[in-house]
């Protein structure tokens, strides 16, 4: 990993032990929270979070019908890149509503992701 945003380290570094990240999906299970790129215009990015209790944060007010679900690494890898890269979506890491957010485009993001993965 070449990051030396602190965001995105401690990211990595709690993920690594536990193999998944947290998103927010729509109770019905059918949709994902994407949003407008905080860096990036014309950008969606996909929030994503190390933690449930931190995903759960972000489930009030326009996120209020979503819920914490977790994906494990394995599954970003196989599935979801893919998905993500052909949608042209980025990933947002720990996603704050305010103050700094820390966004990855997806060839940075996969490579961290393989560097963690627990085969």
């Amino acid at each position: 990993m070449t990051e030396t945003n602190p965001i995105i380290t401690k990211f990595f570094a709690d993920v690594k032990p536990s193999q998944q990240v947290w998103g927010l999906q729509d109770k019905t299970g059918e949709d994902w929270v994407v949003c407008d790129s905080v860096n990036f215009e014309n950008t969606d990015a996909m929030p994503i979070w190390s933690t449930e209790a931190l995903a759960q944060v972000h489930c009030c007010d326009e996120w209020n019908e979503f819920k914490p679900t977790a994906i494990p690494v394995s599954d970003l890898l196989e599935f979801w890149i893919e998905d993500l890269n052909e949608d042209n979506v980025i990933v947002g890491l720990n996603w704050e509503s305010e103050g700094e957010c820390a966004e990855l485009e997806l060839n940075a993001f996969t490579e961290s992701v393989v560097a963690i993965e627990k085969l």
